[in-house]
């Protein structure tokens, strides 16, 4: 078992948590193309921090912007948008999962194709990526990036197919994983999703313009109207001659991602017809109908774990407070190398708000364990605030098995869960209890009465091990294969 000492040694408070997958947006036909991605970026900046792009089409030229950073700092300036010309664009926000956080991985990625450019920007993984890249390279193929979204840009590229749409239903059709896809060549802006919808992808429309994106807060921000969800399996592809939908997979029942439900998507989205927020506060109140605690109140762990501790109180009638502040203003790069910082940990972060938990039994309530570092410096960090007892409560089911579907997680013998007892877990977090929701408590918090064995309704394989697709570079030879990596200087 790992000692709490050699964890304290080690600890990086922003390694412990689920890292967000990738935002794209795209729109076809409006004046404010550009602005209007940005903006849009701006609302699904929760799904990736490292770095943003855009690219434009202006009716004879493409325009990319592509930098590391927030949106904020890479487009609120006018001079860059007015760069970005064009009544059509696409845009994305990245979390690498695949390749290194360098400039030439940062997306859209565009190619000059025969019959004209092409770019795309991809939220989600694939899963035979590897396999893919190493025969195309063995056929001549030059890459440019390290990404596995230029996987797509290649195959495209190598189809004979005489129309556009069916060299990149060709490609796709190739593929393995989880995307979700948005594209521009010089007259289209094309969408696609995967076979199972793991990855989300909506349709919305402002002043007659179409728009694709991630989620519907993209969509709130700008004042567009939601129209449908993208199904899965399902390419459209968008014109001045209208919409088109092209099905080119087999139909088979979708099982999108539950971390978009439980984590991911903002908690203002909808999803399938569900609000996030309350599918979150359904998920506290089955916890606490599971796993009660008698305790003085109860304690969210900021910011994910807030609408499920919202739930947990209300159904529990313990009262909610806020004992747990969170620091806003702290990014990565603020952390230095130095152990006397690293130290600090959480507090760089989140800070105990003393007057509501001191002499106090609390219920912390947060929405994951990974690592199981960052639990035991909040427990330890509500002790030092005065905290009587500390009963941990968390709105999923363990993490048992790693994610290769666009959610970056630890290896499976690095994941607390997969290597723990539950009474191991709770020693080691340093809680006097410690209690997950259920996997048929987390279907029931959803809608269902429970998991489906035969057809799981969701894409659930980090709490089952029941992965959807094949993992085809997981269990090939490719899987050992290392990229090489050309470092760029800064």
């Amino acid at each position: 078992m790992i000692s709490t000492t050699e964890t304290e040694a080690a600890f990086d408070p922003y390694a412990d948590r689920l890292r967000e997958e990738c935002g794209v947006f795209g729109i076809f036909g409006h004046a404010d193309a550009a602005a209007l991605t940005a903006l849009g970026l701006h609302a699904l900046q929760h799904r990736g921090q490292e770095a943003a792009g855009i690219v434009s089409f202006d009716g004879a030229r493409f325009q990319s912007e592509r930098r590391l950073g927030l949106v904020g700092d890479a487009f609120s300036e006018a001079s860059v948008i007015d760069k970005l010309r064009g009544t059509q664009a696409i845009g994305h926000v990245r979390y690498s999962t695949t390749g290194e956080t360098i400039l030439r991985n940062v997306q859209p990625l565009f190619a000059e194709l025969h019959g004209g450019g092409f770019a795309v920007a991809h939220n989600g993984n694939l899963t035979n990526g590897l396999t893919l890249r190493r025969n195309l390279v063995r056929d001549g193929a030059i890459y440019q990036s390290t990404s596995d979204t230029e996987v797509l840009l290649h195959l495209v590229a190598r189809s004979r197919k005489p129309r556009f749409i069916e060299r990149f239903v060709e490609a796709i059709r190739q593929i393995e994983g989880a995307y979700a896809f948005v594209g521009i060549t010089n007259k289209k802006l094309i969408g696609a999703r995967d076979p199972l919808g793991i990855r989300p992808l909506v349709l919305g429309e402002l002043d007659g313009a179409p728009i694709l994106t991630s989620e519907t807060c993209a969509l709130d921000i700008i004042g567009a109207k939601f129209i449908r969800e993208i199904e899965n399996g399902e390419v459209v592809v968008i014109s001045e001659s209208g919409i088109e939908s092209h099905k080119p997979f087999p139909p088979v029942a979708e099982r999108p991602c539950i971390f978009e439900y439980i984590y991911f998507a903002r908690p203002d989205s909808i999803v399938k017809g569900r609000s996030i927020y309350e599918r979150r506060k359904a998920m506290g109140a089955q916890l606490a109908a599971e796993a009660p605690a008698n305790a003085d109140v109860i304690v969210p762990v900021p910011d994910s774990g807030v609408p499920a501790a919202l739930g947990f109180s209300q159904a529990s009638g313990i009262p909610f407070e806020l004992g747990i502040i969170r620091n806003h203003y702290v990014g990565r790069t603020f952390i230095e190398p130095t152990q006397k910082v690293r130290e600090l940990g959480v507090k760089l972060k989140h800070s105990a708000n003393r007057s509501v938990v001191e002499g106090k039994s609390i219920v912390l309530v947060d929405d994951s364990i990974v690592r199981g570092t960052t639990s035991y410096k909040i427990v330890k960090m509500m002790r030092e605030a005065g905290a009587r007892e500390v009963h941990f409560r968390i709105s999923s089911p363990p993490i048992t098995h790693p994610d290769y579907y666009g959610i970056d997680t630890p290896d499976r013998e690095k994941l607390l869960a997969a290597t723990h007892s539950l009474e191991e877990m709770r020693e080691f977090v340093g809680a006097d209890s410690l209690a997950f929701l259920s996997v048929d408590g987390l279907y029931r918090a959803m809608g269902h009465e429970r998991r489906d064995p035969l057809r799981p309704q969701f894409t659930d394989h980090c709490f089952t091990g029941d992965y959807p697709t094949l993992l085809t570079d997981v269990i090939g030879e490719s899987a050992k294969q290392q990229i090489s990596l050309l470092a760029e200087a800064g």
